[in-house]
């Protein structure tokens, strides 16, 4: 039993050596990690987007929106609704529609000596019942706003518009005709505030944002 112990180790002792000379150290290593390279590499899946960037898709049956108020000069108000989105430069006042709803942008420039209070308030009163009304600000939206129309916005739900000061940070959604969900933000605002400001005289921007149930409107 040695002897053949012996043999056996002797024989496996010069193939070893026979492989080592007529085998390229390559085709070993590829041999000896090929196995370790094919393993999967587990990756977690791209989060899906959503519409408007919502974090968590709207229910069915309902519209995404949301809306930001601008921030500095670079910072640009924009409102999304069904993922279309309006970016708002800082120009003066712009009143637009937007897919299924109204669009109003309360915004006026302190360079500006035009007064858009009148034709805002037009807009608002000759919007059709069912109508969505989003509204932001940019730079300053208070100091040509006229207290009827601060009025009239006021009458639509807005519990801020009567608070807003120069340069405020404003964003508000409201419908004509039909009453909101309770559980949804409809306004939000921020002052600015030399020790707190964001930007260079400017506060920091907000916004909200949430889901509408078509059935509403």
């Amino acid at each position: 039993r040695l002897t053949g112990l012996l043999l056996t180790s002797l024989a496996a002792w010069h193939l070893g050596l026979f492989i080592a000379a007529h085998v390229p150290q390559a085709t070993l290593s590829n041999a000896e990690f090929q196995g370790i390279r094919k393993k999967p590499v587990l990756r977690a899946p791209v989060p899906k987007r959503q519409k408007c960037d919502h974090w968590t898709p709207c229910p069915p049956g309902s519209y995404a929106y949301r809306i930001l108020s601008g921030g500095g000069k670079e910072k640009m108000a924009k409102i999304c609704f069904e993922d279309e989105l309006k970016t708002f430069s800082s120009a003066c006042p712009l009143i637009t529609s937007l897919k299924l709803m109204a669009v109003l942008r309360i915004i006026t420039c302190v360079t500006d000596s035009t007064e858009h209070s009148a034709e805002m308030m037009t807009f608002i009163r000759n919007a059709p019942a069912g109508t969505l009304l989003l509204m932001a600000t940019h730079d300053d939206g208070s100091t040509l706003l006229k207290n009827d129309a601060r009025k009239l916005i006021e009458e639509l739900g807005s519990k801020e518009i009567m608070n807003i000061k120069f340069r405020s940070s404003w964003v508000f959604i409201a419908a004509k005709g039909f009453k909101l969900p309770d559980d949804i933000q409809k306004e939000k605002i921020n002052h600015s505030d030399r020790k707190m400001n964001r930007y260079n005289g400017w506060p920091a921007e907000i916004q909200i944002e949430g889901c509408i149930p078509r059935n509403l409107i």
